[in-house]
Protein backbone atom coordinates (compact mmCIF):
# COMPACT_ATOMS: atom_id res chain seq x y z
CA UNK A 1 0.00 0.00 0.00
CA UNK A 2 1.03 3.75 -1.04
CA UNK A 3 -0.19 7.09 -0.77
CA UNK A 4 -0.86 8.32 -4.00
CA UNK A 5 -2.98 11.48 -3.37
CA UNK A 6 -3.15 14.12 -0.80
CA UNK A 7 -5.59 16.67 -1.05
CA UNK A 8 -5.75 20.13 1.37
CA UNK A 9 -9.60 21.68 1.80
CA UNK A 10 -9.84 24.64 3.59
CA UNK A 11 -13.55 25.41 3.57
CA UNK A 12 -15.67 27.94 6.10
CA UNK A 13 -19.00 26.39 7.04
CA UNK A 14 -19.37 29.58 9.98
CA UNK A 15 -15.73 29.38 10.62
CA UNK A 16 -12.01 27.98 8.63
CA UNK A 17 -11.10 25.30 8.53
CA UNK A 18 -8.09 23.45 7.15
CA UNK A 19 -8.50 19.47 6.36
CA UNK A 20 -6.28 17.06 5.15
CA UNK A 21 -7.44 13.87 3.01
CA UNK A 22 -4.88 11.53 2.04
CA UNK A 23 -5.84 8.52 -0.47
CA UNK A 24 -4.25 5.42 -0.47
CA UNK A 25 -3.90 3.25 -4.20
CA UNK A 26 -5.84 1.20 -3.29
CA UNK A 27 -8.42 3.60 -2.42
CA UNK A 28 -8.38 4.26 1.81
CA UNK A 29 -8.70 7.78 2.98
CA UNK A 30 -7.79 9.24 5.98
CA UNK A 31 -8.55 12.54 7.88
CA UNK A 32 -6.38 15.25 9.47
CA UNK A 33 -7.32 18.78 10.73
CA UNK A 34 -4.95 21.27 10.52
CA UNK A 35 -6.63 24.40 11.47
CA UNK A 36 -4.83 27.17 13.80
CA UNK A 37 -6.80 29.92 13.87
CA UNK A 38 -6.70 32.88 12.31
CA UNK A 39 -3.38 31.43 10.28
CA UNK A 40 -5.46 28.54 8.69
CA UNK A 41 -4.19 29.93 4.80
CA UNK A 42 -0.46 29.42 6.83
CA UNK A 43 -0.64 26.03 7.49
CA UNK A 44 -3.11 24.99 4.18
CA UNK A 45 0.18 26.69 2.20
CA UNK A 46 2.77 24.54 4.05
CA UNK A 47 1.00 21.21 3.36
CA UNK A 48 0.50 22.04 -0.08
CA UNK A 49 4.09 23.62 -1.10
CA UNK A 50 6.03 21.45 1.17
CA UNK A 51 4.48 18.39 2.57
CA UNK A 52 2.19 16.96 0.16
CA UNK A 53 5.16 16.18 -2.25
CA UNK A 54 6.83 14.25 0.42
CA UNK A 55 4.01 11.80 1.02
CA UNK A 56 3.61 10.75 -2.77
CA UNK A 57 4.83 7.24 -2.79
CA UNK A 58 5.18 6.52 1.04
CA UNK A 59 3.67 4.00 2.91
CA UNK A 60 1.01 5.01 5.35
CA UNK A 61 1.59 2.41 7.80
CA UNK A 62 4.75 3.57 8.67
CA UNK A 63 2.96 6.09 10.83
CA UNK A 64 5.40 6.85 13.59
CA UNK A 65 8.70 6.56 10.66
CA UNK A 66 6.57 9.67 8.45
CA UNK A 67 6.33 12.01 12.00
CA UNK A 68 10.16 11.58 12.32
CA UNK A 69 10.85 12.52 8.76
CA UNK A 70 8.56 15.02 8.63
CA UNK A 71 10.02 16.62 12.09
CA UNK A 72 13.30 16.20 12.16
CA UNK A 73 13.47 16.68 8.14
CA UNK A 74 12.61 20.22 8.34
CA UNK A 75 15.44 21.29 10.35
CA UNK A 76 12.92 24.14 11.92
CA UNK A 77 11.18 22.22 14.46
CA UNK A 78 8.03 22.80 16.53
CA UNK A 79 5.80 26.02 16.34
CA UNK A 80 1.89 26.03 15.74
CA UNK A 81 2.01 26.00 11.64
CA UNK A 82 4.65 23.04 11.53
CA UNK A 83 2.79 20.88 14.16
CA UNK A 84 -0.18 21.61 13.33
CA UNK A 85 1.11 20.10 9.62
CA UNK A 86 2.74 17.29 11.07
CA UNK A 87 -0.74 16.57 12.74
CA UNK A 88 -3.05 16.52 9.56
CA UNK A 89 -0.29 14.26 8.00
CA UNK A 90 -0.31 12.17 11.54
CA UNK A 91 -4.42 11.93 12.12
CA UNK A 92 -4.86 11.21 8.62
CA UNK A 93 -2.34 8.06 8.76
CA UNK A 94 -4.05 6.68 11.89
CA UNK A 95 -7.62 6.93 10.42
CA UNK A 96 -6.21 4.98 7.20
CA UNK A 97 -4.93 1.98 10.01
CA UNK A 98 -8.06 1.98 11.62
CA UNK A 99 -9.89 1.62 8.22
CA UNK A 100 -7.40 -0.95 6.80
CA UNK A 101 -7.45 -3.14 10.48
CA UNK A 102 -11.75 -2.45 10.18
CA UNK A 103 -11.59 -1.27 13.93
CA UNK A 104 -12.27 2.21 15.84
CA UNK A 105 -9.06 4.20 16.53
CA UNK A 106 -8.92 3.24 20.09
CA UNK A 107 -8.59 -0.22 20.01
CA UNK A 108 -5.59 0.11 17.78
CA UNK A 109 -4.21 2.63 20.97
CA UNK A 110 -5.11 -0.12 23.72
CA UNK A 111 -8.74 -0.12 23.66
CA UNK A 112 -10.82 1.70 26.43
CA UNK A 113 -10.07 2.32 29.49
CA UNK A 114 -13.02 3.87 30.80
CA UNK A 115 -17.00 3.27 29.59
CA UNK A 116 -17.49 7.49 27.93
CA UNK A 117 -15.51 10.74 28.76
CA UNK A 118 -16.66 13.20 30.41
CA UNK A 119 -16.94 16.32 28.86
CA UNK A 120 -17.14 20.00 29.81
CA UNK A 121 -19.51 22.79 28.36
CA UNK A 122 -19.27 26.50 28.01
CA UNK A 123 -21.58 28.79 30.01
CA UNK A 124 -21.46 32.71 29.84
CA UNK A 125 -22.91 35.52 30.65
CA UNK A 126 -23.08 39.48 30.52
CA UNK A 127 -24.40 39.51 33.65
CA UNK A 128 -25.92 36.56 36.41
CA UNK A 129 -29.41 36.61 35.16
CA UNK A 130 -28.21 35.06 31.72
CA UNK A 131 -24.94 33.57 33.46
CA UNK A 132 -27.46 31.45 35.17
CA UNK A 133 -29.69 30.66 32.23
CA UNK A 134 -26.67 29.56 30.17
CA UNK A 135 -25.49 27.06 32.89
CA UNK A 136 -29.12 25.67 33.24
CA UNK A 137 -29.25 25.10 29.57
CA UNK A 138 -26.41 23.00 29.45
CA UNK A 139 -26.79 21.09 32.36
CA UNK A 140 -30.60 20.25 30.42
CA UNK A 141 -28.32 19.00 27.82
CA UNK A 142 -26.69 16.67 29.89
CA UNK A 143 -23.66 18.36 30.71
CA UNK A 144 -22.04 17.06 34.22
CA UNK A 145 -19.13 19.87 34.27
CA UNK A 146 -19.38 23.62 33.45
CA UNK A 147 -16.84 25.93 32.56
CA UNK A 148 -17.94 29.74 34.12
CA UNK A 149 -16.95 33.03 32.19
CA UNK A 150 -19.01 36.07 32.99
CA UNK A 151 -18.55 39.75 31.35
CA UNK A 152 -16.55 42.48 33.56
CA UNK A 153 -18.83 45.63 34.32
CA UNK A 154 -17.37 48.29 32.51
CA UNK A 155 -14.84 46.58 30.05
CA UNK A 156 -17.55 45.69 27.03
CA UNK A 157 -17.05 42.54 25.13
CA UNK A 158 -14.05 40.28 26.59
CA UNK A 159 -12.86 36.80 25.94
CA UNK A 160 -15.32 33.98 26.55
CA UNK A 161 -18.72 36.12 26.50
CA UNK A 162 -19.62 36.05 23.00
CA UNK A 163 -22.66 37.88 21.29
CA UNK A 164 -24.32 34.27 20.73
CA UNK A 165 -24.85 33.53 24.33
CA UNK A 166 -28.95 33.14 24.11
CA UNK A 167 -27.86 30.35 21.50
CA UNK A 168 -24.61 29.03 23.55
CA UNK A 169 -22.88 29.99 20.83
CA UNK A 170 -19.58 31.79 21.41
CA UNK A 171 -16.59 31.93 17.58
CA UNK A 172 -14.35 35.07 18.73
CA UNK A 173 -12.55 35.17 14.99
CA UNK A 174 -13.97 38.01 13.06
CA UNK A 175 -14.50 37.60 10.04
CA UNK A 176 -13.16 40.84 8.29
CA UNK A 177 -9.84 42.67 7.35
CA UNK A 178 -8.56 43.28 10.88
CA UNK A 179 -8.83 42.05 13.89
CA UNK A 180 -11.79 43.55 16.32
CA UNK A 181 -10.14 44.89 19.87
CA UNK A 182 -10.95 44.76 23.02
CA UNK A 183 -10.45 46.24 26.13
CA UNK A 184 -9.00 44.86 29.87
CA UNK A 185 -8.64 45.66 33.28
CA UNK A 186 -7.35 43.06 35.67
CA UNK A 187 -7.94 44.71 38.96
CA UNK A 188 -11.66 44.77 38.06
CA UNK A 189 -11.45 41.09 37.09
CA UNK A 190 -10.26 39.84 40.12
CA UNK A 191 -12.51 42.05 42.14
CA UNK A 192 -15.59 41.09 39.80
CA UNK A 193 -14.82 37.28 39.56
CA UNK A 194 -14.92 35.81 42.97
CA UNK A 195 -18.66 37.40 43.55
CA UNK A 196 -19.53 35.08 40.37
CA UNK A 197 -18.70 31.74 41.51
CA UNK A 198 -19.46 32.78 45.00
CA UNK A 199 -22.92 33.17 42.83
CA UNK A 200 -22.93 30.27 41.14
CA UNK A 201 -22.13 28.01 44.18
CA UNK A 202 -24.99 29.17 45.93
CA UNK A 203 -27.32 28.67 42.82
CA UNK A 204 -26.12 25.24 41.78
CA UNK A 205 -24.95 23.53 44.81
CA UNK A 206 -21.81 22.27 45.58
CA UNK A 207 -20.96 19.19 43.38
CA UNK A 208 -21.28 20.45 40.30
CA UNK A 209 -17.46 20.39 39.05
CA UNK A 210 -16.86 24.39 37.70
CA UNK A 211 -13.97 25.05 35.73
CA UNK A 212 -12.77 28.72 34.70
CA UNK A 213 -10.47 30.17 31.80
CA UNK A 214 -8.35 33.58 32.59
CA UNK A 215 -6.49 33.35 29.38
CA UNK A 216 -3.20 34.04 30.24
CA UNK A 217 -3.57 37.61 31.32
CA UNK A 218 -2.48 37.68 35.17
CA UNK A 219 1.00 38.43 36.64
CA UNK A 220 2.15 35.41 38.87
CA UNK A 221 0.54 37.61 41.90
CA UNK A 222 -2.36 38.27 40.43
CA UNK A 223 -2.67 34.73 39.37
CA UNK A 224 -1.90 33.68 42.63
CA UNK A 225 -4.47 36.02 44.29
CA UNK A 226 -7.26 34.79 42.38
CA UNK A 227 -6.41 30.85 42.83
CA UNK A 228 -6.48 31.57 46.28
CA UNK A 229 -9.66 34.12 46.19
CA UNK A 230 -11.46 30.83 44.12
CA UNK A 231 -10.35 28.24 46.73
CA UNK A 232 -14.07 28.43 48.24
CA UNK A 233 -15.13 27.87 45.70
CA UNK A 234 -13.46 24.38 44.97
CA UNK A 235 -12.69 24.77 40.77
CA UNK A 236 -12.26 21.51 39.22
CA UNK A 237 -9.52 23.49 37.31
CA UNK A 238 -8.47 27.26 36.84
CA UNK A 239 -7.04 27.27 33.54
CA UNK A 240 -4.17 29.31 32.03
CA UNK A 241 -3.85 32.13 34.40
CA UNK A 242 -0.27 33.37 33.45
CA UNK A 243 1.23 33.85 29.80
CA UNK A 244 2.48 30.19 28.75
CA UNK A 245 5.47 30.95 27.61
CA UNK A 246 7.11 31.66 31.66
CA UNK A 247 6.71 28.81 32.60
CA UNK A 248 8.48 29.86 36.10
CA UNK A 249 4.99 31.91 36.78
CA UNK A 250 3.46 28.95 37.85
CA UNK A 251 6.11 27.95 40.22
CA UNK A 252 5.05 30.89 42.29
CA UNK A 253 1.23 30.49 41.53
CA UNK A 254 1.73 26.84 43.23
CA UNK A 255 3.18 28.14 45.97
CA UNK A 256 -0.09 30.29 47.16
CA UNK A 257 -2.71 28.37 45.62
CA UNK A 258 -4.61 24.57 46.36
CA UNK A 259 -7.24 25.40 43.63
CA UNK A 260 -5.57 22.93 40.60
CA UNK A 261 -3.76 24.45 37.18
CA UNK A 262 -4.11 23.59 33.75
CA UNK A 263 -2.46 25.16 30.76
CA UNK A 264 -1.13 24.45 27.48
CA UNK A 265 -3.79 24.77 24.67
CA UNK A 266 -0.81 26.59 23.04
CA UNK A 267 1.88 24.08 23.01
CA UNK A 268 3.22 22.66 20.32
CA UNK A 269 5.90 19.86 21.94
CA UNK A 270 6.78 17.60 24.47
CA UNK A 271 9.33 20.32 25.36
CA UNK A 272 6.68 22.54 26.03
CA UNK A 273 5.62 20.89 28.66
CA UNK A 274 8.46 19.16 30.12
CA UNK A 275 9.48 21.27 33.30
CA UNK A 276 6.19 21.76 33.93
CA UNK A 277 5.13 18.64 34.55
CA UNK A 278 7.94 17.12 35.97
CA UNK A 279 8.01 19.93 38.22
CA UNK A 280 4.31 19.10 39.03
CA UNK A 281 3.18 23.02 38.87
CA UNK A 282 0.53 21.54 36.94
CA UNK A 283 -2.56 19.31 37.59
CA UNK A 284 -4.24 19.24 33.56
CA UNK A 285 -2.50 19.19 30.41
CA UNK A 286 -4.32 20.76 27.87
CA UNK A 287 -2.63 19.65 24.73
CA UNK A 288 -4.59 18.60 21.69
CA UNK A 289 -3.69 16.58 18.27
CA UNK A 290 -4.07 19.33 16.07
CA UNK A 291 -1.98 21.50 17.68
CA UNK A 292 1.20 18.96 19.43
CA UNK A 293 2.18 17.14 16.26
CA UNK A 294 -1.27 14.56 16.47
CA UNK A 295 -1.78 11.40 18.11
CA UNK A 296 1.22 10.27 17.90
CA UNK A 297 3.24 12.88 19.57
CA UNK A 298 0.01 13.99 22.04
CA UNK A 299 0.35 9.76 23.49
CA UNK A 300 4.24 11.06 24.06
CA UNK A 301 2.92 13.87 26.36
CA UNK A 302 0.01 12.05 28.10
CA UNK A 303 2.68 9.42 28.86
CA UNK A 304 5.04 11.57 30.58
CA UNK A 305 2.69 13.30 32.45
CA UNK A 306 0.60 10.02 33.72
CA UNK A 307 4.37 9.60 35.43
CA UNK A 308 3.75 12.64 37.34
CA UNK A 309 0.40 12.49 38.23
CA UNK A 310 -1.10 15.22 35.77
CA UNK A 311 -4.11 14.37 33.96
CA UNK A 312 -5.30 15.08 30.21
CA UNK A 313 -7.81 17.95 29.60
CA UNK A 314 -7.31 18.30 25.67
CA UNK A 315 -8.45 21.47 24.17
CA UNK A 316 -11.64 21.22 22.41
CA UNK A 317 -13.34 24.28 20.83
CA UNK A 318 -14.89 24.67 17.28
CA UNK A 319 -11.96 26.03 16.32
CA UNK A 320 -10.50 22.20 15.47
CA UNK A 321 -12.59 20.59 13.60
CA UNK A 322 -14.84 17.43 13.93
CA UNK A 323 -11.78 15.29 12.70
CA UNK A 324 -9.52 16.73 16.13
CA UNK A 325 -12.58 16.73 17.99
CA UNK A 326 -12.70 12.71 16.96
CA UNK A 327 -9.14 12.27 17.56
CA UNK A 328 -9.08 13.17 20.80
CA UNK A 329 -11.77 11.15 22.00
CA UNK A 330 -10.42 7.86 20.54
CA UNK A 331 -7.46 9.21 22.88
CA UNK A 332 -9.27 9.99 26.19
CA UNK A 333 -11.41 6.77 25.84
CA UNK A 334 -8.07 4.72 25.79
CA UNK A 335 -5.25 6.43 28.03
CA UNK A 336 -5.21 5.78 31.82
CA UNK A 337 -4.74 9.19 32.81
CA UNK A 338 -7.77 11.12 31.37
CA UNK A 339 -9.14 14.08 32.84
CA UNK A 340 -11.53 15.78 31.29
CA UNK A 341 -12.17 16.79 27.45
CA UNK A 342 -13.62 20.31 26.15
CA UNK A 343 -16.46 20.39 24.20
CA UNK A 344 -17.77 23.20 22.44
CA UNK A 345 -20.87 22.09 19.94
CA UNK A 346 -20.23 23.03 16.48
CA UNK A 347 -22.94 24.64 14.56
CA UNK A 348 -24.72 22.55 12.87
CA UNK A 349 -23.51 23.10 9.06
CA UNK A 350 -20.21 21.95 10.39
CA UNK A 351 -21.56 18.31 11.71
CA UNK A 352 -22.96 18.40 7.60
CA UNK A 353 -19.82 19.02 6.29
CA UNK A 354 -17.56 16.98 8.64
CA UNK A 355 -20.44 14.19 9.62
CA UNK A 356 -19.19 11.68 12.42
CA UNK A 357 -19.37 8.69 14.50
CA UNK A 358 -18.37 10.46 17.92
CA UNK A 359 -21.70 11.01 20.05
CA UNK A 360 -22.34 13.06 23.25
CA UNK A 361 -25.08 12.06 26.05
CA UNK A 362 -25.50 12.25 29.67
CA UNK A 363 -22.43 14.25 30.33
CA UNK A 364 -20.05 11.75 27.88
CA UNK A 365 -18.38 11.73 24.71
CA UNK A 366 -18.15 8.25 23.21
CA UNK A 367 -16.22 8.13 19.93
CA UNK A 368 -18.27 5.30 18.38
CA UNK A 369 -17.10 1.79 16.59
CA UNK A 370 -16.83 3.20 13.17
CA UNK A 371 -13.68 1.76 11.35
CA UNK A 372 -10.73 4.36 11.96
CA UNK A 373 -11.65 7.80 13.38
CA UNK A 374 -15.41 8.20 12.45
CA UNK A 375 -15.28 11.21 10.68
CA UNK A 376 -15.96 11.86 6.60
CA UNK A 377 -15.87 15.01 4.86
CA UNK A 378 -18.64 16.21 2.66
CA UNK A 379 -16.44 18.07 -0.23
CA UNK A 380 -19.19 19.11 -2.56
CA UNK A 381 -20.73 21.01 0.32
CA UNK A 382 -17.58 22.08 1.61
CA UNK A 383 -17.03 23.64 -1.71
CA UNK A 384 -20.05 25.65 -0.90
CA UNK A 385 -18.14 27.54 2.00
CA UNK A 386 -15.00 28.57 0.33
CA UNK A 387 -12.56 30.98 2.96
CA UNK A 388 -13.30 34.03 4.66
CA UNK A 389 -10.79 36.13 6.58
CA UNK A 390 -11.27 36.11 9.98
CA UNK A 391 -8.87 37.13 13.04
CA UNK A 392 -9.03 36.06 16.47
CA UNK A 393 -9.25 39.52 18.47
CA UNK A 394 -6.53 41.54 19.98
CA UNK A 395 -6.72 42.90 23.47
CA UNK A 396 -5.49 46.68 24.91
CA UNK A 397 -5.32 47.85 28.27
CA UNK A 398 -7.80 50.62 28.89
CA UNK A 399 -4.61 53.18 28.53
CA UNK A 400 -4.52 51.86 24.88
CA UNK A 401 -1.89 49.37 25.87
CA UNK A 402 -1.42 46.11 23.67
CA UNK A 403 -1.70 43.40 25.99
CA UNK A 404 -2.35 39.40 26.01
CA UNK A 405 -5.90 38.26 24.55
Amino acid sequence: MKIRDAQVIVTSPGRNFATLKVTTDDGVTGLGDATVNGRELAVASYLRDHVVPLLIGRDPHRIEDTWQFLYKGAYWRRGPVTMAAIAAVDVALWDIKGKVAGLPLYQLLGGASRDGVLAYCHASGKDMPELFDSVQRHLALGYRAVRIQSAVPGLGKIYGVGDGVASGRYEPAFRGPLPAEETWDSRAYLRHIPGVFEKVRERFGAELPLLHDAHHRLTPVEAARLGKDLEPYDLFWLEDVTPAEDQDALRLVRQHTTTPLAIGEVFNSIWDCERLIRARLIDYIRTSAVHAGGITHLRRIFGLAELYGVKSGSHGPTDVSPVTMAAAVHLDLAIPNFGIQEHMRHEPIVDEVFPHAYRFADGYLHPGEASGLGVSIDEELAARYPYERAYLPVNRLTDGTAFDW
